[in-house]
């Protein structure tokens, strides 16, 4: 690791195959957690290049768990983290509507490094129990048409990197990392990405891919569509950019999706919302958010159409139901 640090302190980038090679010794525990500091804070004092994130993919890829839902063409909706905006899980949220409307999810995520509360954190809290056997996740997905990949669980690189990360409480290359390893490879993503930069990043990664994606920056810097400012959408076909009454009929204020300041607080602000008793703003950011991925199925014909699917979704108490078919499974 001497030599790759000194590498890179001259402000050299690596190739594909290097990052790749180095991600695969982190996974096989090669490095002691000093030289993994080092290593992560150079990525924070530059960008990451394309070809070291395709690299430091591939690597994570290779030494996951792989599942397999038999063709069944599931949906992730998830952002990288990082934006520092502390909202509620946004994401999460939008997972369990979609799954509410009938369509299959498979939530990747994790637990917090450099937010109070990541999915996994939530994830557990209510009740659900991390796994990687795949006859489980079947069942949940056939029964609740929702699933959930705790990443250590099926990524062992990222269980020698946890500790450093939570303990380093700033973003890192592993959340550009995420959401683009979930093991299912999900056949819809939409993807949040906290700047443009990064949506650029992503862009050129999935137009290699077969999924359909959507990437969505808020362009006052949230990880999702926040609907406190217009809103930047990338998939395949281009970019767009959207105003938070067409995504949502309104514009909020930021203090009205914060998340709290302990995963207790998180918790209890998820169970109002999937109950149906959020506030209108709250409702309005995670139905746009659920409408986006909603849209990427091909299912509907408009925005408009998939906007109210999710509305029918949170507010009729099918969100609720596949939260409750979920645990129930547990």
């Amino acid at each position: 690791m001497k030599k790759v640090l000194n590498y890179l302190f001259e402000h050299r980038t690596l190739s594909r195959e290097d990052a790749r090679e180095i991600l695969i010794s982190i996974g096989k525990g090669a490095y002691n957690e000093h030289e993994l500091s080092a290593f992560m804070t150079v990525y924070l004092m530059r960008s990451i290049t394309i070809d070291e994130l395709m690299g430091f993919r591939d690597a994570l890829l290779e030494l996951s768990i792989p599942i397999d839902f038999q063709g069944k063409k599931v949906i992730d909706v998830v952002g990288t983290g990082g934006d520092g905006k502390n909202t509620f899980n946004i994401s999460t949220l939008s997972c369990f509507i979609i799954a509410g409307a009938g369509f299959p999810v498979a939530k990747h995520g994790n637990y917090g490094a450099s937010t109070i509360s990541g999915a996994s954190n939530l994830m557990e809290s209510v009740g659900y129990k991390f796994k990687n056997d795949q006859a489980a996740l079947q069942k949940e997905l056939d029964v609740a048409n929702m699933c959930f990949l705790h990443a250590p669980f099926f990524h062992p690189a990222l269980k020698t990197v946890g500790p450093i990360r939570k303990n380093l409480k700033v973003r890192t290359f592993f959340n550009l990392l995420g959401p683009v390893v979930n093991p299912s490879k999900p056949a819809f993503q939409l993807i949040g990405v906290y700047n443009l930069e990064i949506a650029r990043l992503y862009n050129y990664l999935l137009q290699s891919e077969e999924a359909k994606f959507a990437i969505v920056h808020s362009l006052d810097g949230y990880d999702e569509i926040s609907l406190t400012a217009d809103t930047k959408v990338i998939t395949r076909e281009g970019e767009s950019v959207y105003h938070p009454a067409y995504l949502g009929g309104m514009t909020v204020d930021p203090s009205s999706i914060e998340g709290g300041e302990k995963v207790e607080d998180a918790v209890k602000i998820f169970m109002t919302i999937i109950e149906g008793k959020g506030t209108s703003a709250q409702n309005a950011v995670v139905c746009s958010n659920a409408a986006m991925g909603l849209m990427l199925t091909g299912s509907f014909t408009d925005y408009a159409s998939a906007y109210d699917a999710a509305q029918q979704s949170l507010l009729g108490g099918k969100a609720f139901q596949a939260l409750k078919k979920l645990i129930d499974l547990q």
